[in-house]
């Protein structure tokens, strides 16, 4: 499949309109939305912007070539995995004005894609991977913007939402193609089937997109299996 799956597909307009989605989000907040929670365990909605504003560290360290930097950086703060960047991100700007950190990851993250869009898709990006299209990549960013849009309870008109489902699930099958998942995806008229060994489950295309960021509800029907197997993108 490999990234023919996402011909066709322009990743810096669809990462502008994801950026411009949340920025109008944010922009229409009161005092007493952005103590919301999301639907990340243990994050409000002011937590998931202050996610946004610091994993701009990464995405400028990969464009400034400087991982390293950033490395060390973090290792000063005794942060030590992934998981550990996040929640410093997050905990370093619980205590700062929101509109000081709303302006920061929109500074931020207007500079990335500038800079990404003028890198061009076919450019080589430094990445914790290693070397990564800067095309591919910028996929993988609309993918998540996406996702925490949703976590954060962020509203897509109807026009628009058919089409959004359709680039995330073509985006999903590439990253589950990418790293080599064992699940067979099979699309349907209206939705895909999914299989590993003798578990087969039928699923719409927008609850295919959740299965691939991680966000079935808990009580969704499908085989645990199948479930684990279908996540590429969290």
């Amino acid at each position: 499949m490999t990234a023919e799956i996402l011909s066709g597909l322009d990743p810096f307009d669809i990462f502008d309109a994801e950026a411009d989605r949340l920025d109008a989000f944010f922009s229409g907040l009161s005092a007493e939305d952005w103590d919301r929670p999301s639907r990340c365990e243990g994050w409000s909605v002011r937590d998931v912007l202050a996610h946004l504003a610091g994993e701009e560290l990464y995405n400028h360290a990969c464009l400034d070539g400087d991982l390293d930097g950033l490395f060390a950086r973090l290792e000063r703060e005794g942060v030590k995995d992934l998981g550990g960047f996040n929640e410093w991100c997050v905990r370093t700007r619980r205590p700062l004005p929101v509109a000081e950190v709303v302006e920061e990851w929109r500074e931020e993250n207007g500079d990335t894609r500038r800079r990404m869009r003028e890198a061009g898709a076919d450019a080589e990006l430094a990445t914790m991977a290693g070397p990564y299209p800067v095309g591919l990549q910028t996929f993988h960013y609309c993918s998540e913007y996406a996702t925490h849009g949703d976590d954060m309870g962020v509203q897509v008109p109807d026009a628009e939402a058919r089409a959004r489902t359709a680039w995330r699930a073509r985006v999903g099958l590439f990253a589950l193609d990418e790293r080599n998942a064992p699940v067979e995806v099979e699309e349907l008229s209206d939705g895909f089937r999914v299989r590993l060994g003798d578990r087969t489950a039928d699923l719409t295309a927008y609850d295919f997109v959740q299965a691939t960021v991680d966000r079935l509800p808990p009580g969704h029907p499908l085989d645990a299996s199948l479930r684990g197997a279908l996540i590429a993108l969290a």
